[in-house]
């Protein structure tokens, strides 16, 4: 004894170098304790190195504060920092006082689309506060009765929501065993407990490099059952409650059933409560493993999205902010998509849409975006009622953006674009369009717009009071493609609004030049080949823009990417409607480039077709009828397509080849011949 009582610690510190916490409003200072054991003559007998560090809270750290002053105090007050480092301390301050105000719009985003962290729930909330000294008498508590069970959780729990403990209860795997043991065993007979132990197993979840410990223990699969037998018994308790109710409306004067309902909703209420506290942590647990794509698929296998879907029917708003976050994390993979299809997912969604919890909405509104990308399942969403609803959120800021997502998804579908009209939807889209500041448009908002444009009866609505005009203007003067294509869509529609283009048809035409942008070129000529209206001169317009040597010059092999040269080929169809002015194209020699082009795309059936169209539109005139047959070989071509696979392309040859035929006897001949030989060749194939 006296041998020890010479012995004494001597201790020496090092280090104290200083970094910002992640999180919090902190600094950390890492420093080295060494420690040594000295004899009785003061020789060293045994040293100990351990790295340590202290966690500084800036509690009154905010905008107004002066940093100068603020680590002056730190320095002084904190023996670890040398007081050569108060120029450091000085500039990690200034980072951390600019970090806390420049929080970026994303960050603040993802952090509205985590789910909080559970609250401290009853059997939590103890009087004694925990000292991780103590975990040995904790550890007993839980070989105790239940009451010392919750009780010795709640102070474990109490520890473990500090992050700072974790490290060393993971070591501590007496008292790890020893809580999933009194879980695997007990869980049914205290929901508190439950709560309690799952939770602290939830705090570890809340780091991947913890996640190991979790599946070591089986606590996922625990879990997967715990949720699974509490919503079968809320499924009980609801049965038991309707049963008392339905007593109670068949015997209205009864006051005794009547006070026995009321009490066994009371209990129904009290208990929901505390269900729906050990439902969110073990959700939530359940959440943090499922970052684990594999372990992601076992919950699969134990059916996670069913028991979800189900629980969509509680009304606590955490709970379905997690439900919610949960299901929009399983729904990019097919196979959990379509258990939620069979769970009728839509269905229990639609009652969320809109609500006051804005966390809610938003997470609903993802998970509706995710869904919407199912055919059947946008079908059930505009069956539910779902597109006023939405169309409503595009008033507001918070949700306008992924409201109009799940809405262009909607309008994909030729069979909805029409219920637009019955929303307010399209004059909050025009409002948008023009009060939009940037020379491009939001990607989201003008692929909307295009889809409604491809609709008559939205056509109108977009082109009423003066549309049209402002659209025309923006167009021109950004020389926006995606906004040209919307018009190009507009002008597809006959009746009253195809003839307000003709005010535009000059200032289309003079678009039409190997200067400006191809896409916005292939734009203006879609929309003037659109433009299928009598009393329109094109004679005048080829001239006075000089677009005949443009078309004829895009149609050499190669002189033009495919989709501009097939919208010059379009454009030519039309305006050859005019007798002059396919006169003065045939002039030009665009017939033999026309042939050369068919020759060189012959297996692309939208180029044959529409070739063969401006055939069939120059033989309805005399003046060029007389060119395409006489000084051209393009009925030999017409001949050979007579029996092309494809339907369009058919119908088209026969009707310009019986046109040919009734003005040239020679002609008439070779098709009459040709018909009677693939007649005979199919007959005796027969």
């Amino acid at each position: 004894m006296q041998g020890e009582d010479a012995r004494y610690l001597k201790r020496k510190v090092k280090g104290g170098n200083i970094d910002v916490h992640p999180s919090e409003k902190a600094l950390i200072v890492q420093y080295e304790v060494e420690a040594t054991i000295l004899g009785e003559m003061g020789d060293p007998m045994l040293g100990e190195r351990k790295e340590c560090q202290k966690i500084i809270r800036l509690k009154s750290l905010n905008a107004n504060t002066d940093i100068t002053s603020l680590a002056r105090k730190v320095v002084e007050e904190c023996k670890l920092i040398h007081p050569s480092k108060l120029n450091e301390v000085e500039q990690l301050l200034y980072y951390l006082q600019n970090r806390r105000d420049s929080l970026s719009g994303k960050e603040k985003k993802e952090k509205t689309n985590k789910p909080k962290d559970p609250p401290p729930f009853e059997g939590m909330e103890i009087d004694e506060v925990a000292n991780i000294n103590d975990m040995d008498e904790y550890i007993e508590l839980l070989y105790e009765d239940i009451p010392d069970k919750v009780r010795g959780s709640a102070l474990i729990l109490q520890l473990a929501r500090n992050p700072d403990n974790l490290e060393e209860l993971l070591l501590n795997e007496t008292a790890l065993g020893a809580l999933a043991r009194v879980l695997r065993e007990d869980w049914k007979q205290s929901v508190e407990l439950a709560t309690n132990i799952i939770y602290i197993f939830f705090c570890f979840s809340s780091f991947s490099q913890f996640h190991g410990l979790i599946t070591h223990y089986k606590i996922g699969a625990l879990c997967m059952n715990i949720i699974d037998h509490e919503l079968k018994r809320h499924e009980l308790w609801q049965e038991e409650l309707s049963k008392k109710k339905k007593a109670v409306d068949e015997d209205p004067e009864n006051q005794t059933l009547r006070k026995e309902y009321e009490k066994t909703f009371k209990k129904y209420q009290g208990l929901v409560v505390k269900q729906e506290q050990l439902l969110r942590v073990a959700l939530y647990l359940l959440l943090n493993l499922a970052e684990d794509t594999r372990t992601e698929l076992k919950m699969r296998n134990k059916n996670i999205v069913h028991m979800l879907v189900k629980a969509l029917d509680r009304d606590n708003f955490e709970l379905l902010i997690l439900v919610v976050s949960f299901l929009k994390k399983l729904s990019i993979f097919m196979e959990n998509k379509n258990d939620m299809v069979e769970m009728d997912i839509v269905e229990k969604l639609v009652k969320m849409v809109p609500c006051e919890h804005e966390d809610l909405l938003n997470i609903t509104l993802r998970l509706l975006l995710n869904l919407s990308f199912d055919t059947g399942l946008r079908n059930k969403m505009v069956q539910v009622g779902l597109l006023p609803k939405l169309t409503a959120l595009l008033g507001n800021e918070n949700y306008k953006q992924i409201a109009m997502c799940v809405l262009y998804h909607i309008s994909m579908d030729d069979r909805f674009k029409s219920m637009f009209a019955y929303t307010d939807c399209i004059p909050q889209l025009m409002k948008m369009l023009f009060e939009c500041s940037d020379e491009r448009i939001d990607l989201e908002l003008i692929s909307f717009c295009i889809n409604l444009a491809a609709n008559k009866r939205n056509v109108q609505l977009i082109c009423e009071g003066n549309g049209l005009k402002m659209l025309m203007k923006r167009a021109l003067k950004f020389k926006d493609p995606l906004l040209m294509k919307m018009i190009r869509n507009i002008s597809q529609h006959d009746g009253p609004t195809k003839n307000l283009f003709i005010d535009y048809v000059g200032d289309l035409a003079a678009q039409i030049s190997n200067e400006e942008e191809e896409e916005f070129v292939i734009e203006c000529l879609g929309t003037l080949a659109n433009l299928t209206i009598p009393d329109l001169d094109w004679e005048l317009v080829l001239k006075e823009y000089e677009l005949a040597p443009y078309l004829k010059d895009q149609l050499r092999p190669g002189a033009a990417e495919d989709d501009l040269v097939l919208e010059v080929v379009i454009m030519i169809g039309t305006v050859s409607m005019d007798d002059s002015c396919a006169a003065l194209l045939a002039k030009s020699g665009i017939i033999p480039a026309l042939i050369e082009l068919l020759n060189a795309q012959q297996e692309d059936d939208e180029f044959v077709c529409q070739i063969i169209y401006v055939f069939y539109q120059m033989v309805f005139h005399q003046a060029t009828r007389d060119v395409i047959i006489k000084e051209t070989q393009a009925p030999a071509y017409l001949i050979d397509l007579m029996h092309d696979k494809n339907n369009e392309i058919r119908k088209v040859c026969d009707n310009t080849l019986d046109i040919i035929a009734e003005y040239d006897g020679e002609w008439a001949k070779k098709i009459q011949s040709e018909k009677f030989r693939w007649h005979n060749s199919q007959w005796l194939e027969m």
